[in-house]
């Protein structure tokens, strides 16, 4: 029995010394804010910035260091998303994390001037994101 909690002990050690938990509080969440209604550019902006974190950051997504949220802020307990990041339509915003809080965030308010050029838009979404990513390392 000793043996096995030295064992877990020194296993948990190792994980931690070599990064395995060390990064679970530190990461970029992109979320997509929307409402109730919903019109057919508000469902382009999801679709493309959907593709776009899909497509672009499987391993950042595989490993926890980026997160997608599709959101609804009139869904119940979602209403704070409003005050929190100032919201007056269909947002993308990005949100670092570090230490379990978050220290940053942005509103990607271009998403709507890009809605025409799909390859601009998802170059938009990419850029930011990448930046956000940089520096949480």
């Amino acid at each position: 029995m000793l043996k096995k909690v030295v064992f877990l002990c020194s296993f948990l050690i190792f994980l931690t010394v070599y990064g395995v938990f060390a990064d679970q509080d530190n990461y970029v969440a992109v979320y997509y804010f929307h409402t109730n209604f919903r019109c057919v550019s508000c469902h382009k902006i999801e679709q493309y910035t959907g593709e776009t974190i899909n497509k672009s950051f499987t391993n950042e997504i595989k490993n926890g260091s980026l997160k997608y949220s599709v959101i609804n802020v009139e869904e119940k307990g979602n209403e704070h998303y409003v005050k929190d990041y100032q919201l007056y339509t269909k947002s993308v915003v990005l949100s670092m994390v570090k230490n379990g809080k978050e220290v940053k965030n942005k509103n990607l308010d271009k998403v709507w001037q890009y809605l025409s050029n799909k390859d601009q838009f998802m170059e938009y979404v990419k850029t930011e994101t990448e930046s956000f990513l940089r520096e949480t390392k």
